[in-house]
């Protein structure tokens, strides 16, 4: 059953996007892993695998407005709700939506088709952490059937040997993360950790990786959400 949905607007990108009051809600992470994202190939196409509400989706289609945007959420409800909010903000004619499971999409796809996939995949192996109590939380938090391998298994199919991929996950996973690519012949760009303030430990990563391509990882500096005043930091703002 359809949860009750909420009308949020992120004016920066002009969007009003719908999510479940109760259920799995966007955080500031995907809009970070959108402006890491940065630049696309003008005219690109991108792929965002585990799309959510679309949010990642859409942000990158208002941010690059040549570019078509093609976003994958494997729960039924939540696809509905991603078609909802692309037509809502008007965007239909360059972002479509499905309702795929990362692990058929080379049925489904050329390899090689697109110029960014981008994953903000469930973070949590099945079975660990907390169970939470609102209905379609625990999907997007755990994997379900698609575990992180899939997930880089499908992006190093879908991206173009000239192209990027771009992922956000949990430092707790950043070394099976590496060696994983690694074993799938995928090579590291790029690292950022995020931290909540410039004392805490790092909270989440986003990483860049390219397969067909050999070259050394650039570790960025550290990205702070809030300064010790509690603050958001001038980046974030921005």
């Amino acid at each position: 059953m359809m949860d009750e949905l909420t009308q949020d607007d992120i004016k920066l990108f002009d969007l009003t996007l719908f999510q479940p009051r109760h259920g799995y809600r966007y955080s500031l992470d995907p809009l970070l892993l959108a402006r890491f994202c940065q630049p696309i190939k003008p005219a690109g196409g991108i792929i965002d695998l585990g799309a959510g509400c679309g949010i990642i989706s859409l942000v990158l289609a208002r941010i690059n407005p040549d570019s078509s945007v093609v976003a994958i959420e494997n729960n039924r409800e939540m696809a509905q709700i991603v078609e909802q909010n692309i037509q809502h903000n008007g965007l239909g004619d360059r972002v479509s939506g499905h309702a795929e499971d990362v692990i058929n999409l080379c049925n489904s796809y050329p390899d090689s088709t697109f110029d960014l996939v981008v994953s903000n995949p469930p973070f949590r192996k099945a079975g660990s952490g907390k169970i939470s109590p609102k209905i379609g939380r625990d999907s997007a938090r755990h994997e379900t059937t698609a575990r992180l391998s899939d997930f880089l298994a499908s992006a190093k199919y879908l991206v173009k040997p000239s192209g990027r991929i771009c992922f956000i996950h949990l430092p707790s996973r950043l070394s099976e993360f590496i060696s994983l690519a690694v074993s799938m012949k995928m090579s590291l760009l790029r690292l950022r950790m995020i931290h909540s303030n410039p004392e805490s430990s790092a909270t989440m990563f986003m990483a860049e990786l390219a397969k067909g391509r050999r070259t050394e990882p650039v570790v960025e500096r550290p990205l702070f959400v809030r300064g010790m005043d509690g603050k958001y930091t001038d980046e974030v703002w921005r």
